[in-house]
């Protein structure tokens, strides 16, 4: 037990440390540092919102469009900038391999937990400043809220596992990722509601984990008058099995990797 514990204060200390440089080499110690991480999901949810408005109108499925725009678009800024993080995040960081402590997945993790972090915080800010505004509605439940977003986290971890080890040992996927990120968005669920498709349509949606969590983060939202469909299995059962093909992956990809 005391040495359990030892190494999980240890692995705390070094993510820690890393989440520190990380943030000083993406930002620097000038300006607002940080807070850039929520302040560019957050001005293209409000951006995309506004447009839509114009576009569409004030409602959209029955609810107010601005909202429903914000909360779909921010976990998916969130899938696209991390899964874009983890391409060649080995090679960029291989130096810090000398350090003993340092394990290939602690750098992965860390760009992972710094994206989520800031785009946590960048939902919560444009939750509270529309619902200040009367334009954001008090959750109908918190629960199925956050269950949403810790579903859409655990798939947005097992992709970046699994790219971040092919960037590695193929240069064409640094090549197609931001095309293939591009094409998440109609399997994200950010932009539209399972029942208002088709049969035909909503079965193929939910073959993406992606939509059962923003299912879950729209219920805990609207409620159920936006009818949501998801699975708590289904998700899961992607995930898994995903996140450990990424960790055999990333296992090969450390016995390969030159530290220069």
């Amino acid at each position: 037990m005391p040495s359990l514990r030892q190494g999980w204060d240890i692995q705390v200390r070094v993510i820690s440390a890393l989440m520190v440089r990380e943030l000083t080499t993406r930002f620097g110690r000038e300006n607002i540092g940080f807070l850039w991480v929520m302040a560019e999901p957050l001005l293209f949810a409000v951006l995309v919102g506004l447009l839509w408005r114009m576009m569409k109108g004030p409602t959209d499925y029955g609810v107010d469009i601005v909202p429903f725009v914000a909360s779909g678009y921010i976990p998916l800024v969130l899938f696209r900038s991390a899964v874009s993080r983890g391409v060649k995040s080995f090679t960029a960081n291989g130096s810090l391999m000398y350090h003993r402590q340092i394990k290939v997945l602690d750098l992965l993790l860390v760009r992972f937990l710094i994206e989520l972090i800031g785009h946590m915080m960048a939902y919560l800010f444009i939750a509270s400043v529309l619902g200040v505004l009367g334009f954001f509605p008090l959750p109908h439940d918190v629960g199925f809220l956050v269950l949403g977003w810790l579903y859409y986290a655990l798939f947005t971890l097992s992709v970046m596992l699994v790219v971040a080890a092919l960037s590695e040992l193929s240069e064409a996927i640094e090549k197609i990722v931001p095309v293939v990120t591009y094409l998440m968005i109609p399997f994200s669920g950010a932009f539209y509601i399972v029942s208002a498709l088709s049969p035909a349509a909503a079965s193929v949606a939910l073959y993406s984990p992606a939509v059962h969590g923003m299912e879950m983060m729209r219920y805990g939202i609207f409620g159920p008058s936006i009818d949501p469909h998801f699975d708590y299995i289904y998700p899961v059962g992607f995930c898994l099995p995903c996140m450990a093909l990424g960790l055999v992956l990333c296992r090969m990809v450390r016995k390969r990797l030159v530290i220069e």
